[in-house]
């Protein structure tokens, strides 16, 4: 890990439902916030048509297609992976959530250090929208 690679947060992962909430820096994303309450980080969850599997395995290959990831554990409804910036190594925390009753995925990405990510964590989000509509 480089030097500005920080610590993996503790509050990771699915919990009644629900992922974990937005930190209060503008460095991170999430589609479980309320849009009026906090339109900062609100960003839509990503839709899909069809079968739900399909769906989510179509996400897994676009996800560990990318530069520069690593997919630290995939569960049938629950994807985390970690993205390293290329010139100084800090690391975003991304988090998938597939709600099959909602018919949605949800979304989570932050920065593990700083204050700015200068709109990386939303564009990598709306890229990996971009890629799903596609297919």
């Amino acid at each position: 890990m480089g030097l500005f690679s920080g610590t993996r947060p503790d509050n990771l992962g699915v919990h009644d439902g629900r992922l974990a909430p937005p930190k209060r820096t503008p460095n991170n994303v999430n589609s479980q916030v309320d849009r009026n309450a906090d339109p900062e980080h609100y960003i839509e969850p990503l839709r899909y048509r069809g079968d739900a599997r399909k769906a989510w395995e179509t996400l897994h290959n676009i996800v560990s297609g990318m530069p520069r990831v690593k997919v630290v554990q995939s569960e049938p409804n629950y994807l985390y992976a970690e993205f390293t910036s290329k010139l100084m190594g800090f690391i975003d925390d991304t988090e998938f959530y597939l709600d099959e009753k909602a018919g949605v995925i949800h979304v989570r990405s932050a920065s593990r250090l700083g204050r700015r990510d200068f709109g990386v964590n939303r564009e990598r989000i709306e890229y990996i929208r971009a890629k799903l509509a596609q297919r």
